[in-house]
């Protein structure tokens, strides 16, 4: 049985689709960008974008009962493949952070992303 993940801490939809799906033993978040769910902001500065982003993704796992330990894959869509070093800097502190295993990811460049943001992120999580 499918459930649709919805919280408050994450930025809401805007569009047809929905936070996050729980298929029981495993969760899909949808690509989070670092909109702040409490203001609806967006910092301009690379780092404090990845963060956010992280910090949503976090939150749309978390309404499942899971934690960062239970992502194995995430993909992170990049404006700017310049900006990888800055990224990859506060990917690795955020799992660190979490005391949690770095999942299988992947990077790519796109030319432009919602709300013409710099990042925006998604994963997968298993219920063990």
């Amino acid at each position: 049985m499918t459930k649709i993940l919805h919280t408050e801490q994450a930025p809401a939809a805007i569009g047809p689709y929905v936070q996050g799906v729980d298929l029981g033993s495993m969760v899909l978040t949808s690509g989070q960008i670092p909109v702040n769910p409490l203001t609806g902001e967006v910092a301009e500065d690379i780092a404090a974008q990845t963060r956010q982003s992280l910090d949503n993704v976090k939150a749309v796992v978390e309404a499942s009962g899971l934690c960062v330990a239970d992502i194995v894959k995430m993909t992170v869509f990049v404006k700017d493949l310049n900006d990888f070093g800055a990224v990859n800097e506060v990917y690795g502190a955020f799992f660190d952070e979490h005391n949690a295993p770095y999942p299988a990811r992947s990077c790519v460049e796109v030319a432009r992303l919602p709300k013409d943001v710099k990042i925006e992120i998604e994963a997968i999580a298993v219920r063990k």
